[in-house]
């Protein structure tokens, strides 16, 4: 299937590995000229090269933090006319509220909710100009259904979440959708991370470990990244125009509710 993107300017945030460069790469297949955003050059140049070998589509980088105001600043700079906002970030530490201190609950909402809603804020109006937009906000499974120990991000994803939500009523009047994906259980270095903390938590081997975790996931493995990116780009294409405020899960079955 023809997407209808190619051509199509997008930046994907938090991209130089895991689902932010799933999604990058899905979107370079299908035409995008891609930015991808990071706070390491070494490691962007080396994403932006694994990305042109897949696709044949080498990204621009963008150094920055997406959670300050210049890391922000810098992508607006280095695309200010992006047709797909992506926005990514890495998560907060799991734990209980009596882990998370005052600056925890800052350096979430600061990471979490405000820096996507800044760069919504000011792509947003040009993509109605143009009368085509597509934001794709990576959040998590815990939005909907959260666990005893993500608490802090399920609770300042779901502050985004509704934000989007409503913002998203008057976007979609011109082609400028907003919707959310919910990932839960790829396998990707955070998975590996949960992993390695459950290892030497219980003293178990890292391949017990995985292999306990993907067990709970009703397809009983771990999701593909590829297969996460080319929902992202789904959502960014032309027959998605009428797809938006949805919050799309990625579990592998494992979401209980209807709804």
């Amino acid at each position: 299937m023809d997407l209808g993107i190619k051509g199509r300017k997008a930046v994907v945030c938090a991209s130089s590995q895991g689902l932010g460069l799933a999604c990058a790469t899905s979107l370079a297949h299908e035409g995008c000229e891609v930015w991808i955003n990071g706070r390491t050059e070494s490691t962007l140049i080396e994403a932006a090269r694994q990305i042109e070998a897949q696709t044949g589509r080498r990204p621009g980088i963008i150094v920055a933090d997406i959670a300050t105001d210049a890391g922000r600043a810098s992508i607006l700079e280095a695309c200010p006319d992006a047709d797909i906002l992506v926005n990514n970030n890495a998560g907060p530490e799991p734990g209980k509220i009596a882990d998370w201190s005052d600056q925890d609950w800052r350096d979430a909402v600061e990471g979490n909710m405000l820096a996507p809603i800044m760069l919504i804020k000011a792509y947003v109006p040009g993509m109605r100009a143009r009368k085509f937009g597509r934001i794709v906000n990576i959040t998590s499974a815990m939005v909907k259904s959260p666990s005893a120990t993500m608490g802090l991000s399920a609770a300042v994803r779901a502050g985004l979440t509704a934000l989007c939500k409503s913002v998203q009523r008057d976007s979609v009047i011109d082609n400028v959708t907003i919707n959310n994906l919910l990932p839960e259980r790829f396998d990707t270095d955070r998975q590996r991370f949960m992993a390695d903390r459950m290892s030497a938590r219980e003293n178990i081997t890292v391949e017990e470990a995985r292999k306990r975790i993907a067990n709970t996931i009703a397809a009983k493995r771990f999701g593909k990244p590829k297969e996460f990116g080319d929902a992202c780009a789904y959502l960014c294409s032309e027959q998605a125009s009428f797809i938006s405020g949805q919050n799309l899960q990625l579990d592998g079955g494992s979401y209980a509710g209807l709804v």
